[in-house]
């Protein structure tokens, strides 16, 4: 049969050199899906009574990690592995590049995003114009809740910070698995608590503690949730600027340079471009007047 195609090529006046060409691509393709190395499906398609192959991505299913690998407090973190997984395989995955919007603030649709590789950033608008940075999520976190479950706009826009994997759920589906999963529906409940919890804490901060105490108190957070240990510290590898730190402080750039100078002298802290080392967790925690279960 490939015989005969050639040759009807060549009578049709295909160049020599063109039909050794699809020999090649075809022998490659051949090859490829024999082998499995492209881990790619085949489909099957028909053209001129020849077979074609197409072939097809396939989505790698995630590692699955145990609870002590996904970060701290993250939604996944708190179920349990078979719960874990059922959840892992109720959306749609995809893999997105530094800078992409995820979920739109003010845009009614009802999908949650389950992340689970990746960093993002979760803002909301001000009159003036200008963002707020009002958290980071990281793999294992699940944001879009509040609009799944009351079917209201959406909030705040949520970005993401490097590339990143995640999974879109359809509402519904997500309903279905809390019935069918009632301590998960737990979790979430405390989840949500835990965010509101949060977010309390950072008012009383704006009106309780001068500035360079909510910054020691944000950092001792960071440490915990997106810290990693380094030969002179504790990492925070996010790629925060000054006025992100601003925003979730409630203080002016200049105010938080101040404060980051200070706890630089203190010996407290070193801050490179967009990156903070910790020296002295235990010290700043004990400035940021933060219990060790607090922070």
């Amino acid at each position: 049969m490939r015989t005969n195609l050639f040759e009807l090529l060549l009578a049709l006046e295909w160049s020599p050199m063109a039909v050794l060409v699809l020999i090649a691509v075809r022998l490659l393709v051949e090859i490829v899906a024999a082998t499995g190395a492209s881990r790619c499906a085949q489909e099957r398609l028909r053209f001129g009574g020849c077979q074609w192959r197409r072939l097809r991505p396939q989505m790698r299913r995630p590692r699955e990690l145990s609870a002590g690998e996904w970060p701290y407090g993250t939604f996944l973190q708190r179920l349990a592995p078979p719960v874990r997984m059922t959840l892992l395989g109720l959306g749609v995955r995809r893999q997105v590049p530094a800078g992409q919007i995820v979920i739109h603030e003010g845009i009614r649709e009802s999908h949650l995003v389950l992340l689970e590789e990746g960093l993002t950033k979760v803002t909301a608008s001000l009159p003036d114009g200008r963002s707020a940075l009002l958290s980071l999520r990281v793999g294992g976190d699940l944001v879009g809740e509040m609009s799944a479950l009351n079917n209201a706009p959406r909030s705040a826009t949520v970005t993401t910070c490097g590339p990143a994997r995640y999974s879109v759920i359809q509402p519904d589906r997500f309903k279905q698995f809390l019935k069918e999963h009632p301590d998960a529906a737990l979790e979430l409940a405390a989840m949500v608590s835990d965010r509101l919890r949060w977010s309390n804490r950072r008012r009383i901060d704006f009106t309780s503690y001068p500035v360079k105490l909510r910054v020691a108190r944000v950092i001792a957070e960071l440490c915990r949730t997106h810290g990693r240990q380094g030969p002179d510290g504790i990492i925070i590898d996010v790629r925060l600027t000054q006025p992100d730190l601003a925003t979730i402080c409630g203080a002016s750039e200049t105010a938080i340079q101040k404060a980051l100078r200070e706890l630089r002298t203190d010996g407290l802290v070193d801050t490179d471009y967009r990156r903070i080392t910790v020296r002295d967790l235990s010290s700043l925690r004990k400035l940021g007047n933060l219990e060790s279960s607090e922070d």
